[in-house]
């Protein structure tokens, strides 16, 4: 997808249709639209992308996503302490919160980073 801010709404409406033709359940789908909105937010803010790439992967355990982009940002993906009047600096955090675990690995063509988050499916979901 183009690496602008006014795609991450279409990102997260994609994922939606997804994860319903999949039958997840709807605390794990607005989980999930929500991390995934904050990982390409920061993908967009962060890098000099021209274009993202999100990935999904759903197993019976969890359920785990991947925002990738080209590179030339200046900072590594990590949490902070965001002052209360700042209007930003808390999607990491709210990723941790929401994910059993996240990271961030180089992609495989030696260009930019994927940072990823899995979470867990509910028991009883399927």
């Amino acid at each position: 997808m183009p690496a602008l801010s006014t795609q991450v709404a279409e990102a997260r409406r994609r994922l939606r249709t997804l994860l319903s033709e999949w039958d997840v359940d709807e605390d794990m789908c607005s989980d999930a639209t929500l991390v995934l909105s904050e990982l390409f937010t920061n993908a967009v803010r962060y890098s000099d992308s021209e274009k993202i790439v999100c990935g999904l992967r759903l197993t019976r355990e969890a359920l785990r996503l991947e925002v990738a982009d080209e590179g030339g940002g200046t900072t590594e993906p990590c949490t902070r302490e965001a002052a209360s009047d700042e209007e930003g600096g808390r999607g990491l955090l709210l990723v941790g919160a929401l994910s059993r675990k996240w990271g961030v690995h180089p992609c495989t063509d030696g260009r930019g980073r994927a940072v990823w988050a899995v979470l867990a499916r509910r028991t009883g979901a399927w």
